[in-house]
């Protein structure tokens, strides 16, 4: 794949064409052949072919990890996550099969136990792959490695021209660097827990959930262009803060508490779960800097006028290391 490629070849007529023909020999010739969504950081298309719809993706080059990893997954754990129908990992073109409607179309992801139901199944996911996450071509994010990635990303964002809209504005750079010595010590009581790097989805919430039949059938995920390799603490931001803002729930609330024993208990054979429970504020707030590397990924190959309206959003992530946690709190600096 070219580094040069962005959204606009998405709406060529040559790309069309090169998706049409990776589809045409999986389904055969599809009745329709739609865009879905076109966006800086992906494309998905809808297919009708022989009477069942399916969805086709491309990733932008920075998350272009996509269809290799859904295709190693569904060889690992194919209960969790939709039907590969076929994958080309060289161009990151993917097709699965539509299995109906998300949690989010349904209306269904605004309940507690459902939400206990999505973090518990995605841990189980995690634990299914945790011994092959060398397999899963993603981007590794150890709690230990935090500190020089904020510290990196501070100075790479800070010098940036003022006019740019990637920059980070020098007041929150002076906040995040008298910060440093707090990352260091949520590195160091995240990493002794001694938890494995394993797959997080980054960016999980109802509408890349699928339903399915019965709480004993475990939920399908989708949509894994965000991932990363983290400890697996972390992929438990996303759907705690969703559940915050939705609940209205602040940090102490018991809700969010529950949902979050829900997938700690999936690992309580590594680790005492009350060492994961005082360990889970710090993990939150690490779990930011992996939604400013997926950011970072994506902004790489936008164009001028995509940047105008997205660029800001990995300083913006990385700005909300000062925020607190949506679960639990943190020792004062």
């Amino acid at each position: 794949m070219m580094q040069t490629w962005t959204s606009a070849v998405w709406r060529s007529e040559a790309f069309a064409a090169e998706l049409r023909a990776f589809v045409t020999a999986a389904v055969g010739e599809p009745e329709v052949f739609e865009p879905l969504k076109i966006r800086p950081w992906s494309a998905v298309w809808r297919v009708e072919a022989g009477g069942s719809v399916y969805f086709a993706k491309q990733n932008c080059p920075g998350q272009a990890h996509e269809a290799g990893l859904v295709a190693v997954l569904a060889r690992l754990a194919p209960e969790y996550v939709v039907p590969v129908v076929a994958a080309d990992p060289g161009r990151d073109l993917l097709l699965t099969a539509d299995l109906g409607r998300t949690l989010a179309e349904l209306g269904g992801d605004h309940d507690v136990d459902t939400w206990c139901r999505i973090v518990r199944d995605a841990a189980l996911l995690q634990r299914a792959v945790v011994s092959h996450v060398d397999q899963l071509g993603l981007t590794e994010m150890p709690p230990e490695a935090t500190p020089a990635y904020v510290g990196d990303a501070i100075g790479r964002l800070g010098a940036l021209p003022h006019d740019d809209p990637r920059r980070l504005g020098e007041d929150v750079a002076r906040r995040l660097c008298a910060l440093m010595p707090t990352i260091e010590r949520w590195s160091d009581d995240v990493a002794d827990l001694d938890l494995p790097l394993t797959l997080n989805h980054n960016d999980l919430h109802g509408a890349n959930v699928v339903a399915t039949n019965g709480p004993e059938v475990p939920l399908r995920f989708f949509d894994f262009g965000d991932a990363v390799a983290t400890e697996p603490l972390g992929s438990l931001f996303i759907p705690l803060a969703v559940c915050a803002a939705d609940l209205g729930a602040g940090p102490d609330d018991l809700r969010l508490r529950r949902i979050a024993d829900a997938a700690l208990e999936v690992w309580t054979d590594l680790a005492p779960a009350r060492a994961m429970r005082a360990a889970l504020p710090a993990a939150l707030q690490l779990a930011r800097v992996a939604r400013v590397e997926s950011w970072r990924r994506c902004v790489r190959t936008m164009t001028t006028e995509e940047r105008a309206e997205f660029g800001s959003a990995p300083a913006e992530r990385l700005a909300t290391l000062v925020a607190d946690p949506p679960v639990g709190h943190l020792p004062p600096m």
